[in-house]
């Protein structure tokens, strides 16, 4: 197994100590609290993520207020029932983002969402059942059988929605290849991600840290990294 003490010894020095570390961290969000999130709000998420991929993240906040209006609050029951031309105007709407195949991955999530809330009475029930010991199972899922939510889309949706979970970043996969895990500079075939999900099982069997937390401390022990917004 992996040592996690270095890890942590490491990025507590390069950030200065414990106040500064934690600076670096934030925690996932209780289950009652992320249950009570809606279905529009992991929409609205999954959106972002997906135009934000390739892009200005800027840009796309500075619009979000808009994309909210034009896109009714992402309620996904409303967004299913959008007709071919009322996706089309989006096209040329100056209010948000003028891209076609971006724009088309809303409908095709909101129909991913409904379909799955009509199984698990909401999309928050559905990942919080998950099992967190196979975060990659989840991230291929979300890659399968969402729209552009493969790569670091599907997992940054999840953890800004405040689901516990470990980010495949340049930074960590440097730290886990640092620790002795032999994995790629992009993990993406089934035996390296396996190898990185049996790794933060057991540094969060043997510590009780989140995963959020031994993913922040993973990338803050190399590597720039700066404190989270």
């Amino acid at each position: 197994m992996a040592k996690f003490e270095p890890i942590l010894e490491r990025a507590l020095f390069r950030k200065g100590g414990e106040r500064g570390l934690e600076a670096m961290i934030y925690e996932p969000l209780p289950k009652a609290h992320f249950l009570s999130q809606a279905d529009a709000r992991f929409l609205s998420m999954m959106t972002k993520v997906v135009f934000q991929a390739g892009f200005v993240w800027r840009v796309i906040e500075n619009k979000w207020e808009d994309f909210e209006t034009v896109f009714f609050g992402f309620e996904p029951e409303k967004i299913i029932l959008l007709s071919p031309e009322q996706l089309e105007k989006f096209g040329t709407d100056k209010r948000i983002v003028r891209n076609m195949q971006k724009i088309m991955s809303v409908p095709q999530n909101a129909s991913y969402i409904v379909d799955i809330g009509m199984e698990h009475k909401s999309y928050a029930a559905f990942l919080a059942q998950w099992p967190k010991e196979d975060l990659i199972g989840l991230y291929s899922h979300l890659k399968k059988v969402g729209c552009r939510l493969g790569g670091m889309s599907g997992p940054r949706m999840l953890r800004q929605m405040g689901l516990d979970t470990f980010m495949l970043t340049q930074d960590v996969v440097t730290c886990l290849q640092g620790a002795g895990i032999d994995v790629a500079n992009v993990p993406t075939n089934k035996t390296d991600l396996a190898k990185v999900q049996r790794c933060f099982n057991e540094w969060h069997d043997k510590t009780g840290f989140s995963f959020n937390r031994l993913s922040r401390i993973c990338a803050s022990s190399v590597g720039e990294n700066y404190t989270p917004s």
